[in-house]
């Protein structure tokens, strides 16, 4: 149906709070509502009872001796007097020993006394019978009366004085505290729903504003930050969002860089490789010359294949795909089986690599990994010093923590450098490399719950792998 109404456009934040601040402010009057008009009534009919009570009491020793021989107007009276002294209606029983009830006077017509004669005939008795003041409500055509009898004892009879007032003043009391509690619950509503509306939109407004943001940031835009307007809950998350947006941007920008360096130090061996073939295919080179592009194809492939398993590494930590046992593993049988599998090229470059322990350097990480490290620093002490010069692996015990130095004696480097030397894709010099094997490095370190840090001097530069030491077992 095209005039049906769509519900669900109302069933949004914003209408569900201010539905609830209505509801709470609803049942917060009824609430007062119910407590205090009950509560009102009550206190002020037993306050005029209270009253009538000791007027009763109080206004039965101005009566004389009704005895059967006292003139009748004498008591009328009477009884008038107390009803214009106490402003109530007074009217004077007396009780035979049958139980029976006769009017002696009465402050208004005797006509009227018939039709109370029921309700005041059975206050009177429970009057007689306590021999004290008793107050009750008691119910008429005319609506309900506020009542206290007090006995006037005589030889062989019982009169009772019965003090009555309507209860008008008390509803008509309680009827106006009922209707301004009614209009100011009204107010209070409209107040509120006012209220709702204005703090539930703003709310709305900065929930839409992070959802916009969230939005942009799932579309790759990170360049528009989310005012930060408040120190509450929304604005903290805010906060955090702009600061998701700035890791998210880093990230993003990490990524571009990445994927060009990554393609560039691809590319450049595979262009090498393809002119190196073309020469061998279209020129005519001489033996030398074919051994000469043979070894720089050869230098291209380790390349290639190096960037290759760095690229993998580099995919694995990131996905966190790459696993990591912890075992006990013995940083002195490591550095020497690094040593003995780069002695080649050590000797080729003409590097002596000496190896130094201390105490006994166990450590609590993954072997494979360990040794993955080590053998990133060494490659790299070699490839980035001198040739001639001496590279030293130390390692030592320190307490709960276990080192391994891999130090060498070449240039070092500078403190912009030490800023940038972990940073994937970098590189100092024109020795070669992709750049990530010190990155990789410091991530291994990482994920085994160690670190890799760099200390540099002018002729010396150390890199210092610390890891958690393996508990010694007795």
């Amino acid at each position: 149906m095209s005039g049906a109404v769509d519900w669900r456009k109302f069933d949004t934040l914003r209408n569900r709070l201010v539905l609830l601040i209505f509801i709470i402010t609803a049942a917060a009057v009824g609430s007062i509502y119910l407590y205090v008009i009950p509560q009102l009534e009550s206190s002020l009919t037993a306050e005029k009872l209270s009253a009538l009570e000791s007027s009763a009491l109080e206004q039965a020793g101005r009566f004389p001796e009704p005895s059967a021989d006292a003139p009748a107007d004498r008591f009328a009276r009477t009884t008038t007097m107390i009803a214009g002294d106490t402003e109530t209606r007074a009217t004077l029983l007396r009780l035979d020993s049958s139980g029976a009830a006769t009017v002696i006077s009465d402050s208004q017509r005797p006509s009227e006394i018939t039709s109370l004669e029921t309700g005041f005939r059975a206050l009177a008795e429970e009057a007689a019978q306590l021999d004290r003041t008793v107050a009750g409500v008691t119910s008429t055509s005319a609506g309900p009366l506020a009542a206290a009898a007090s006995p006037v004892d005589e030889a062989g009879q019982s009169a009772v004085l019965i003090l009555s007032s309507p209860l008008d003043d008390v509803q008509a009391n309680v009827g106006l505290i009922r209707r301004q509690i009614l209009i100011a619950g009204a107010i209070a509503l409209v107040a509120a729903s006012l209220v709702g509306l204005w703090a539930a939109s703003s709310v709305t407004r900065r929930i839409e504003r992070l959802q916009q943001a969230a939005e942009r940031a799932a579309e790759g835009k990170f360049g528009k930050s989310i005012p930060v307007d408040s120190n509450d809950e929304l604005g903290k998350l805010a906060s955090t969002l702009n600061q998701m947006q700035r890791r998210l941007a880093r990230l993003d920008t990490a990524r571009s860089e990445f994927i060009a360096n990554a393609s560039h130090e691809l590319r450049t061996p595979i262009f090498s490789l393809s002119g190196y073939l073309e020469l061998l295919q279209t020129g005519k080179p001489s033996a030398a010359e074919r051994r000469g592009f043979m070894e720089e194809m050869r230098t291209q492939i380790d390349r290639l294949e190096t960037l290759t398993a760095n690229l993998l590494d580099l995919s694995k930590l990131d996905a966190g795909a790459m696993k990591v046992e912890r075992s006990q593993v013995d940083l002195a049988k490591v550095a020497q089986a690094i040593t003995k599998e780069v002695d080649a090229i050590a000797k080729a470059h003409g590097t002596e690599i000496e190896i130094r322990v201390s105490g006994k350097p166990v450590a609590a990480a993954d072997l494979l990994r360990v040794e993955q490290t080590v053998r990133i620093l060494v490659d790299n002490a070699i490839r980035h010093t001198p040739t001639g010069t001496k590279v030293t692996i130390t390692a030592v015990q320190e307490g709960r923590k276990t080192s391994l130095i891999v130090g060498d004696e070449g240039p070092g480097i500078s403190a912009r450098d030490r800023e940038k030397i972990f940073e994937r894709f970098w590189t100092g010099d024109q020795a070669g490399g992709s750049g990530l094997g010190l990155p990789i490095a410091k991530e291994l370190a990482e994920r085994m719950k160690g670190k890799l840090v760099v200390s540099a001097r002018r002729g010396h530069t150390a890199f210092t792998l610390t890891l958690p030491a393996a508990r010694q077992t007795s």
